[in-house]
C-alpha cells in the first residue's frame, strides 16, 4: 500500500482528531481568556495556588489527568452522575469526553499565551478609556481585546495542536474505541501493536508531524502579523 494512501480507519481517526480538537479549543477559549485576564489583572488571596492548579496538566502525567476526569466526570463520578441524571449527558467513552480531555490538557498553554499578551498591554490605555466614561466591559472589548489578539491567536493554534496530539488523558478517560474515541495518536498506537501496522503507523506519524509544524509556523506568522497591526 502506498505510504500516502490512508485506510478508512486512518481517515476516520484523522477526521475525529480534527473534530475533537476544534471542539476542545472552542469550548476552552472563552474560559481561557477570562482566566488569563483574572491572573494578569487581579490580586487576590490564593492567586499562586490557582495559577498552579491551572498549569498542573503541564507537569502531571496525562494518565493522572485522565483518571481524575474519569473519577469526576465518569458515569458514576461526582459531576458525571449529576450530568447524566439531570441532562442525560454522558462524557466518558465518547468523543465529547475526548474533547474535554484534550481541552484540559491544552488549557494551560492557551492561558499562558493570552496572559503574556495581557501583561504586555499598557494599562494606561485602559485607564484612559475608563476616564472617558467607558465601563470595564466596554474597555475590555474595545481596547484590551484588540490589543491581545496576537496572543489569543497564538494560544488558540498552540492549544489546537496540543489537542490534536493528546494521548494519555484521552485513552484513560474515554478508552480507545474505533470511530468514537480513537483519535490520531490512539490509532497510531494501535497500529504499532498489530502485525503489519508499521506502514500505517508511519503514515499517521508523518501526518501528525506535518500538522504540528503547520500549526507552529502559522502561530508564528499570524502572531507577528497581527502584532505588527496592533503596534501600527
Amino acid at each position: 500500500m502506498p505510504l500516502i494512501s490512508l485506510t478508512p480507519q486512518e481517515l476516520e481517526a484523522l477526521r475525529l482528531s480534527l473534530w475533537v480538537s476544534i471542539w476542545a479549543v472552542l469550548g476552552s477559549l472563552p474560559l481561557g481568556i477570562l482566566t488569563a485576564w483574572v491572573l494578569a489583572r487581579l490580586r487576590f488571596p490564593g492567586k499562586y495556588l490557582v495559577d498552579g492548579l491551572i498549569h498542573l496538566p503541564l507537569v502531571l502525567p496525562p494518565v493522572v489527568i485522565g483518571y481524575l476526569l474519569l473519577v469526576l466526570l465518569g458515569r458514576k463520578g461526582f459531576v458525571g452522575a449529576w450530568l447524566h441524571a439531570t441532562f442525560g449527558v454522558s462524557l466518558a467513552f465518547n468523543w465529547k469526553g475526548a474533547a474535554v480531555a484534550a481541552g484540559v490538557m491544552a488549557f494551560p498553554m492557551m492561558v499562558r499565551a493570552v496572559r503574556l499578551s495581557l501583561e504586555g498591554v499598557d494599562s494606561g490605555l485602559e485607564a484612559a478609556a475608563r476616564t472617558l466614561g467607558s465601563g470595564p466591559v466596554r474597555v475590555f472589548f474595545t481596547v484590551t481585546l484588540p490589543l491581545i489578539l496576537p496572543g489569543i491567536i497564538t494560544g488558540t493554534i498552540l492549544a489546537f495542536a496540543r489537542s490534536l496530539g493528546e494521548f494519555g488523558a484521552t485513552i484513560t478517560f474515554v478508552s480507545n474505541i474505533q470511530g468514537e474515541t480513537q483519535t490520531l495518536p490512539l490509532a497510531l498506537y494501535t497500529l504499532t501493536q498489530v502485525p503489519g501496522g508499521e506502514c500505517g503507523a508511519i503514515r499517521l506519524c508523518v501526518i501528525a508531524v506535518g500538522i504540528a509544524m503547520v500549526a507552529l509556523i502559522a502561530s508564528e506568522i499570524l502572531g507577528k502579523r497581527f502584532g505588527a497591526r496592533v503596534r501600527g
